[in-house]
């Protein structure tokens, strides 16, 4: 029988209070997943009014995510604050202590563009530790503002044909699968691994004559296939849900460019560096991927606002290599 989340947690000696969060937030993610599946049915579809931190749109499910999210994981013992892709600042849930502790970030639905349409969405999540304090005090801003390498935890949970968890404690990547009848999850593959070399790259290509030289010669040189430069043909795919594309890529290789763009030149790109970007890379790293910003390995990124935005190139290892010597030699 397949090993079930919290046995592979304990298997893997996850900190108890670490276990529980990530039990939390994932169980919160199945009761996400019946709300996706039932669409229409149960009238979480469309925009509302109101527009997030980002000056984006947000969905009714965006809400309704974000809510069940914040009621749900302060239950956990462990928890002392969350910040959301959502929300403009943390969400403190209990004093700072000198035991430490953990903190939550996360995207409660990525790829909301597409709830209407009935394409892949999901949830990604990033947990750093949370700092000692001699003295019990309110989590603060400044105590989120960790690099990419400090987390503890990353995952994301895709809703597609099965509802899927990917998750790294930083001890590889591991995968389950949400049972539907039980509400467990099965671990269905365990020590992911990106193949290094890819035919594949998912990307926006309408925004091509918006992007820096690097990036599009690369795609140029991609398009000319097996005739040009690098003698072989590439496939292009792009879902507009980063979960979607990035699991694609776990699942069997890829690159993933949302990269720099010059129609906001003083924006150092457009996916949030703590909520997205942070846990994609670690997973992608540890799944033997890389994960590049135009300047250095996204995990090493400085941390300088809860909403910081990033470029964002990552995949399988060779391919995003080639990339990074592109951009020095630019």
């Amino acid at each position: 029988m397949p090993t079930n989340l919290r046995d592979h947690l304990a298997t893997n000696d996850a900190e108890p209070a670490l276990a529980d969060l990530i039990v939390t937030v994932v169980d919160t993610c199945s009761e996400i997943s019946a709300l996706v599946r039932r669409g229409a049915l149960g009238e979480i579809m469309g925009a509302l009014e109101s527009e997030n931190v980002q000056g984006e749109v947000q969905k009714k499910l965006d809400v309704i995510s974000n809510d069940m999210l914040l009621q749900r994981c302060a239950a956990s013992a462990g928890l002392v604050a969350m910040a959301s892709e959502e929300m403009d600042d943390i969400h403190p849930v209990r004093d700072l202590t000198p035991k430490g502790g953990y903190l939550l970030l996360f995207d409660p639905l990525d790829g909301s563009s597409n709830i209407d349409v009935n394409v892949s969405i999901g949830t990604i999540f990033s947990i750093l530790p949370a700092p000692m304090a001699d003295a019990p005090r309110p989590a603060a801003l400044a105590d989120f503002l960790q690099k990419g390498r400090a987390q503890v935890a990353a995952g994301y949970v895709v809703y597609g044909p099965q509802t899927t968890l990917v998750l790294t404690l930083g001890d590889g990547v591991h995968a389950f699968t949400l049972d539907p009848d039980t509400g467990d999850w099965l671990q269905t593959s365990a020590g992911i691994t990106i193949p290094p070399e890819t035919k594949e790259y998912a990307i926006n290509a309408s925004n091509l004559r918006h992007w820096a030289p690097a990036v599009r010669g690369y795609v140029e040189v991609c398009l000319a296939g097996e005739t040009g430069p690098r003698g072989k043909n590439f496939n292009m795919r792009w879902i507009a849900s980063m979960v979607a594309d990035v699991h694609r890529i776990m699942m069997r290789g890829g690159v993933f460019l949302y990269p720099w763009d010059a129609r906001e030149p003083e924006r150092a790109g457009k996916l949030r560096l703590m909520y997205e970007a942070n846990p994609m890379s670690l997973l992608v790293e540890q799944a033997g991927g890389a994960a590049f910003d135009g300047h250095g390995a996204i995990l090493d990124a400085e941390v300088t606002d809860l909403h910081q935005r990033i470029s964002v190139m990552l995949g399988s290892r060779a391919e995003v290599a080639h990339i990074e010597r592109l951009h020095q030699s630019a």
